[in-house]
């Protein structure tokens, strides 16, 4: 084996995600359709009273899959339903355009694995929801989160190699999240 070949390999044989043109293309698809999803899903709960959002989390009390977390939504998020509602919209959004762009890809890829289990705490044994649906959504944003996925085609690329030759602090957090 010649010496080139031999750099594009780790010790097992296998290549890197840099030299596979079919892993980083999965990559780019899996966020891009992950990104939306999420921003699809925005579309239903709407401001200001955010009626459909209220029968959804009401859902957690009717079926709880946890029966703390069931209390805290009859208690707490129902009766500040329009505050909650505007947290989920903007956080929400902000998962799927930050993941669309590839930036801080990490962070908001693991702000969407919480986010989803929030959301399967809300319908996860409610009788019409496919709870898989929920798994699924957590582990494909924990893999976006693991591969750096942003690292590919998006924003990441272009911004983590300044950010870690940088001398401030917040450039070298920044970094971390890509």
């Amino acid at each position: 084996m010649s010496s080139a070949s031999t750099k594009s390999q780790t010790p097992s044989g296998s290549s890197n995600l840099a030299d596979d043109r079919f892993a980083r293309a999965a990559v780019l698809v899996s966020r891009v359709v992950i990104a939306f999803l999420w921003i699809q899903n925005v579309g239903w709960k709407t401001p200001p009273d955010f009626r459909a959002l209220a029968a959804f989390t009401g859902l957690a009390i009717e079926h709880p899959v946890f029966p703390p977390y069931s209390a805290l939504v009859k208690s707490v998020i129902l009766p500040n339903i329009e505050l909650f509602g505007w947290f989920v919209v903007v956080s929400e959004a902000a998962i799927g355009a930050f993941l669309l762009v590839g930036l801080c890809t990490r962070l908001w890829a693991l702000i969407a694995v919480g986010q989803s289990f929030v959301i399967f705490l809300s319908v996860g044994l409610t009788p019409e929801e496919w709870p898989w649906s929920y798994y699924l959504m957590m582990v494909g944003s924990l893999l976006l989160a693991g591969v750096g996925a942003g690292r590919v085609w998006g924003l990441d690329a272009l911004l983590r190699p300044v950010w870690l030759t940088s001398p401030r602090r917040i450039s070298r957090w920044l970094a971390r999240t890509t």
